[in-house]
């Protein structure tokens, strides 16, 4: 049945198309072009090089039929239908519900070309978005590229006797119909077999739930398996022991970790600033990981629960000498600062909306050596960045990080120096 509010240009609820995928988009659609026979009737003229098809688990170098199910102002959304000739980096996805679940998206494509597009993906960010060509680091690859996830929240929606339960994680191009998994190759199986006992706990009722829940599993070495997001964790990075509740906000790829944070300590300190400051700190991680490195470190975060545990982190390491913290205002983060800026690098690692501009114009202003800025979504990190280099800082190193596999979502770190300090010009 047509969804009511179905747009019929350009083309027809579950018209189908042949068409050639050319690229992975930045989402991991696949991506490819149809002429059309007259232009789509609320554009003032056709699409360059054809009218956009994006493909959910569509390859680059394929040759697919695929089915319209949504028309935008541009572009078109379609599913797969059938792979006509095949990608010869197509692999068999290990997860049975690889297409249904929307977590991954690219278990069907070999883990080396993963690197590949993911590589190719932040370039073309680095320069739609961000405003400059500049060479993009080859991805640094995950040590593993299954059961690496130290974290998973499964849920399901409230009981119905019309409805089966299902108990996992959102179908995928929905916003709230699940898929039921039963284990999750991107967990450990430690993880997985705790989600086999939970699974039956709530299927059976003994758990004692009444309507639908977020279930929680958190994995560290020191504590295996806990359910319960209250209860304290540790992990440990580089010889430097963080604690912080279970449900509380972490990078879910430990085996990566330490290359990750040793990389971003390494950028702070190459142009040799003295001093760091971490302005989005959380319970520590990059603050205590690199402060080692410079004469002082000080940690920044508007979060009283979360600058707590950073503060107790620092103690319970012997790092409190070395490494303080202090509770932020985010309209005035760098006031009352103790370090010169020309002899201190600040690190920040914003949520997935990327920095305000408020506080990238206070950022412009303190003027510091050095930012490395680390971003789980390069999208946003890219649009930060074109301020930033309009404040006349400059572009001198782009390095990605594979804390995703099998998924769309990667870390990227890049690298600038202040205004003063440009060994680079605005990447020129």
């Amino acid at each position: 049945m047509r969804p009511r509010r179905f747009n019929p240009v350009p083309f027809p609820y579950h018209h189908e198309l042949e068409l050639e995928i050319t690229t992975l988009t930045n989402h991991g659609h696949g991506l490819g072009r149809v002429e059309l026979d007259t232009p789509a009737e609320e554009e003032d003229q056709p699409a360059r090089g054809g009218w956009v098809v994006l493909v959910a688990f569509a390859l680059p170098g394929e040759r697919v039929r695929v089915r319209v199910f949504r028309n935008h102002k541009n572009h078109s959304e379609a599913d797969l239908v059938a792979v006509l000739r095949a990608s010869p980096h197509r692999v068999e996805p290990v997860c049975p519900v690889f297409g249904e679940c929307g977590g991954c998206q690219y278990q069907n494509l070999d883990y080396t070309e993963q690197l590949h597009w993911k590589r190719r993906q932040v370039a073309e960010l680095l320069e739609h978005l961000g405003g400059v060509s500049h060479p993009v680091d080859p991805v640094v690859p995950s040590p593993l590229a299954y059961g690496y996830r130290s974290k998973i929240t499964p849920h399901f929606q409230p009981p119905r006797r019309d409805r089966p339960l299902k108990i996992g994680f959102l179908r995928q191009g929905t916003r709230s119909a699940l898929v039921d998994v039963e284990a999750c190759p991107l967990a450990s199986p430690a993880m997985n077999g705790e989600l086999t006992r939970l699974r039956a706990a709530v299927l059976s009722g003994e758990a004692g739930y009444r309507s639908g829940a977020t279930l929680l599993l958190r994995e560290t070495a020191a504590d295996g398996v806990v359910t319960d997001a209250r209860q304290t964790v540790t992990e440990e990075v580089d010889g430097v022991r963080l604690r912080f509740p279970a449900g509380e906000f972490f990078q879910n790829n430990p085996h990566i970790l330490e290359a990750f944070t040793a990389h971003v300590a390494a950028e702070a300190a190459g142009a040799g600033a003295r001093f760091l400051i971490d302005a989005y700190c959380g319970s520590g991680l990059f603050c205590l990981t690199a402060g080692r490195r410079f004469q002082a470190a000080l940690g920044v975060e508007i979060n009283e629960h979360s600058l707590r545990w950073a503060v107790e982190n620092a103690r319970e390491n012997g790092l409190e000498s070395t490494c303080s913290f202090r509770l932020g205002d985010a309209a005035a983060i760098f006031e009352g600062i103790p370090f010169a800026p020309a002899e201190t690098a600040v690190v920040i690692d914003p949520p997935r909306k990327g920095a305000s501009e408020a506080f990238l114009e206070q950022l412009a202003a303190f003027g510091p050596r050095t930012v490395v800025y680390v971003s789980c979504n390069p999208a946003t990190q890219m649009r930060d960045l074109k301020l930033l280099r309009s404040h006349g800082f400059g572009l001198r190193r782009v390095q990605p990080f594979d804390l995703f596999p099998q998924t769309r979502h990667l870390e990227c770190v890049l690298t600038l120096d202040g205004p003063d300090f440009a060994g680079e010009v605005n990447g020129k």
